[in-house]
This record gives C-alpha cells, sequence and structure tokens, in this order.
C-alpha cells in the first residue's frame, strides 16, 4: 500500500493573521509564490506585509520590484501611524525597484537580463532574503511573444531561488485563473484572492490553490484589511483539543449564582434568550459590571444601540458601566449589514487579540446572523457559533450572548441548533398574569452544574437586579 507524506519543506513566515495557519507556517522558502486576483483583491497588500514583517520582525531584508505603481505611490498607501515602511527603507531593510514606468526588453532578442540585473544589485544592497515582483503580469503587455516571455519568466525565477531568496509575483485575474496563463509555469505555492458580494455586501475571499510538497487549508478564507492590515479568519480548523477551566466566576446576580450551582465556568459559552423588553441586556451588563469589578477586561459587541445608550440605560438599575470605559471595558458597535458575516467574524477576531479581554459579549447574537442571505440564516447561526465559540475557548474566555426570540413558548429550529453548542442557556420570558407583566428566568441547561430547574421571578430597580426570594 503506497502512503503519500509531505516532506516538512523549510517554510518562510508571513506574519499576516491566519495565512500562516492555512499554509501550515508561511511561503516555501527558496521558491515562488504567486498571487493572484482582480483588482482591488489585496495582492499587493499581502505582499507588502511580507515584506514589512520580513524586515521587521524576522530578521529578512526585502525588496519590493514594483510594475505597476510609483515608488511614492506605494509609500503613500502603506504609511502607518509608526512610519514602519518609511524607517524600514531609510534603514536599507527594504528597498523599492520602480519599474512602473516600464522597460524596453524586445531590442533584438527577448531576455529579462535587464531586469535581472536591477534586481540582483537592489539584493545585494539590502540583503535581501525576500523579494516581491508586484503585478508581473504587465510584461506581456507590450508584447506580441507571450510564449517566449512565460519562457523567461520561468528562467527569473529559477535565477531566484538559485539566489537563496523566496519569492512572491502578483498577477491579475483572467476568468478564474492567472493572467497570460502563469500557474501552469512559474510557481511551488499559488494563492487566489477573490472580491464576491452577497446583496451590496462585499466579502474578500483567499484560497490556497496549491502549495507543492505542503499540506494546507483548502476552504475559502474570509480576510479583511483595515488599519491592522491584512486579517484571516481560519478558525474552521480549529481542533476540540484545548484545556478547560474548573474555576467558577460570578453573574453580579448572588441568587442567580446560586441556580447555576455557584455561577458560570471560565472560559465556557453562555446563551441568555428571550422575547424584546426580557432583560437580555440588562443580564449582560451585569456579568459586564462584575468581570470589570474583579479587575477583568471585558469586550461588549453592540449590534444594535451605541455604547453611550447602553452606559446610560443600565445606569438606571444600578450598573455603572461607565466607570470602566476606556479601561477595563470596551463596547463596540457596530451594524450588523456594514459587513458580510464572514467579514464580521473577522473583525470582531481582530478586537479579542488586539483587546485581549477576559469576557467577551454579544448582544444580540441574532443580528450578526441576520447579515447573511435569508435562506441560510439558521446555518449562518450555528456557523457563527462553532467558528467564534470555539475561537474563545481556545484561548480561555469567558462568552455571553444574548438570542432574541419571537415567542417564550416555542424553540425556533436555530435555537435547537444553538443549544448543543452552548454550555449554560438562560431563557427570559416576558409574561402577563393578573393584568400586569412579569419577567420569569429558567435555566435550561448549565453543563456540569447542579443548576436549578426551578422558574424565578426577575425584577430591574434602580438598586439592581432582584430575583425571587430577594429583598423586593
Amino acid at each position: 500500500m503506497f502512503f503519500l507524506v509531505f516532506e516538512n519543506i523549510e517554510k518562510a513566515p508571513t506574519g499576516v493573521r491566519g495565512l500562516d495557519m492555512i499554509t501550515e507556517g508561511g511561503f516555501p522558502r527558496g521558491r515562488n509564490t504567486l498571487i493572484y486576483g482582480g483588482p482591488g483583491t489585496g495582492k499587493t497588500f499581502i505582499a507588502m506585509e511580507f515584506l514589512l514583517n520580513g524586515a521587521s520582525v524576522y530578521g529578512e531584508p526585502g525588496v519590493m520590484v514594483s510594475f505597476d505603481e510609483p515608488a511614492a505611490n506605494l509609500i503613500e498607501n502603506f504609511r502607518s501611524s509608526d512610519r514602519l515602511l518609511e524607517r524600514l527603507l531609510n534603514d536599507g531593510s527594504l528597498f523599492i525597484e520602480d519599474v512602473s514606468c516600464g522597460m524596453d526588453p524586445e531590442i533584438g532578442s527577448y531576455s529579462l537580463e535587464a531586469l535581472k540585473l536591477r534586481i540582483e544589485d537592489a539584493i545585494r544592497r539590502t540583503g535581501a532574503r525576500r523579494v516581491v515582483l508586484d503585478k508581473v503580469d504587465n510584461l506581456f503587455d507590450d508584447t506580441e511573444r507571450p510564449g517566449l516571455i512565460r519562457s523567461e519568466l520561468h528562467e527569473l525565477i529559477g535565477w531566484l531561488n538559485g539566489m537563496g531568496v523566496t519569492s512572491v509575483f502578483t498577477s491579475g485575474d483572467s476568468g478564474g485563473s492567472p493572467s497570460h496563463g502563469l500557474e501552469e509555469y512559474i510557481s511551488d505555492c499559488v494563492i487566489h484572492l477573490t472580491h464576491t458580494f452577497e446583496g451590496q455586501v462585499g466579502t474578500r475571499h483567499l484560497r490556497v490553490v496549491k502549495y507543492r510538497g505542503s499540506g494546507h487549508g483548502l476552504n475559502r478564507y474570509p480576510f479583511l484589511i483595515n488599519r491592522r492590515g491584512v486579517s484571516i479568519f481560519p478558525i474552521t480548523s480549529l481542533a476540540l483539543d484545548y484545556s478547560v477551566s474548573r474555576e467558577l466566576v460570578s453573574t453580579g446576580i448572588p441568587d442567580l449564582d446560586d441556580m447555576l450551582g455557584g455561577g458560570v465556568y471560565r472560559g465556557s459559552s453562555v446563551l441568555i434568550s428571550g422575547t424584546t423588553g426580557a432583560g437580555k441586556t440588562s443580564l449582560l451588563s451585569k456579568f459586564a459590571f462584575e468581570s470589570c469589578r474583579r479587575g477583568e477586561r471585558c469586550l461588549f459587541f453592540a449590534n444594535e444601540e451605541p455604547a453611550d445608550q447602553i452606559v446610560r440605560n443600565m445606569k438606571s438599575i444600578g450598573i455603572d458601566l461607565g466607570e470602566f470605559l476606556g479601561e477595563n471595558l470596551l463596547i463596540h458597535s457596530d451594524r450588523p449589514t456594514s459587513l458580510g458575516l464572514e467579514a464580521h467574524l473577522t473583525s470582531m477576531q481582530d478586537l479579542v487579540m488586539d483587546f485581549r479581554p477576559d469576557a467577551v459579549l454579544v448582544d444580540p447574537v441574532t443580528a450578526l446572523a441576520g447579515a447573511g442571505s435569508p435562506e441560510n440564516r439558521a446555518e449562518n447561526s450555528k456557523n457563527l457559533f462553532i467558528r467564534f465559540t470555539d475561537f474563545l475557548k481556545s484561548r480561555g474566555i469567558t462568552s455571553i450572548f444574548t438570542y432574541l426570540i419571537s415567542s417564550p413558548f416555542t424553540a425556533t429550529t436555530t435555537e435547537l441548533k444553538l443549544s448543543s453548542l452552548i454550555d449554560t442557556w438562560i431563557v427570559l420570558e416576558h409574561v402577563r398574569t393578573n393584568g400586569e407583566y412579569r419577567r420569569l428566568l429558567r435555566i435550561l441547561k448549565s453543563r456540569g452544574m447542579n443548576h436549578s430547574s426551578s422558574i424565578a421571578e426577575l425584577r430591574f430597580t434602580d438598586r439592581g437586579i432582584l430575583l425571587k426570594g430577594g429583598s423586593w
């Protein structure tokens, strides 16, 4: 019986969030990678981050050969608050070889010898270990001999490999394939970038088409380009191999802690579902307040209200979230329609990575589920929970989600799908009895806990949240 075993080829880490996980370590060291895609898909951005991270993090100087944009434009486009690109250019760790005005190669027999000389000079000047040729397919624009250019590019790659540098070419997209048929000839690793739309919302995706001698992720991965750079969210690959905590943390409501059997496990996931006005955001906010009061960091994703409105409303029931804003508490308010579901996940991951919270709250998670197409809403909600809760659990972060339901009497298909993915499920009901409305709370499940199965009454007062049995 024949078994295919990949040898561990040496790799150059890209430093791009998520990309090294997908490629199992980065781009093939000393070989060529092709990144292709249509306009605005992020080709130059990923290639430039590969160079910036190489020079600033991994001690590998680099050269950018630009066939499309003048050096001044690249410097302006990638200017950051810390002026990293300018500093690396000034200290000689990076060099931009500007050939955007074009070359005149077709004098006599076609060759790229002039280009090689310029690249070789730049490599020697910087001691480069990484080289990017951005928009290399521009070489084909003014020639009637594309076959000869492909041959020359193939030779160029062999020459770069012989120089011991890790090279990246970027190219346009022609009907889902690299422009001018480059893929067949040139690269050990090929990455395809796309920009797709669902309704009016656009999402960028990345897919590794091939990677000679290495395993890699096979999915289409959404990614963002923002002030943090490129962020990819490959959490579909997370395994259930993380450790769990035995520590209990308080919800901030002593009587609710008693009903739960002492609180909730740190790093577990909690779902609070209920109809409009049942008190979901209030319970969530009380947990946030208690978490911050213990000196922990709390990240609150508010999908329906601005931060100031939440702070104002919660103060009316004795929860002063404003006391911790800007220190232990970050409230991030955003409309679900601003991004697609996949892009929301990536943006949320970024904030978690940057803020490093002990607890993450999402209010309500149904708003994010609605970012996807209506026909797939239930499946979108389930996928969101699988991905995001696994991401948080693997980091020991306690998560609490609120979920808006339309009826207190029947669970929706989506709720039932989510119930198997969370550790503790608290249901709030707003019912009318004897001419007045009452709020009720019950615990449907709490894994690993000897929780109460009784129904308690909730009241919200200026002294805080009270349960039946407390002091009214």
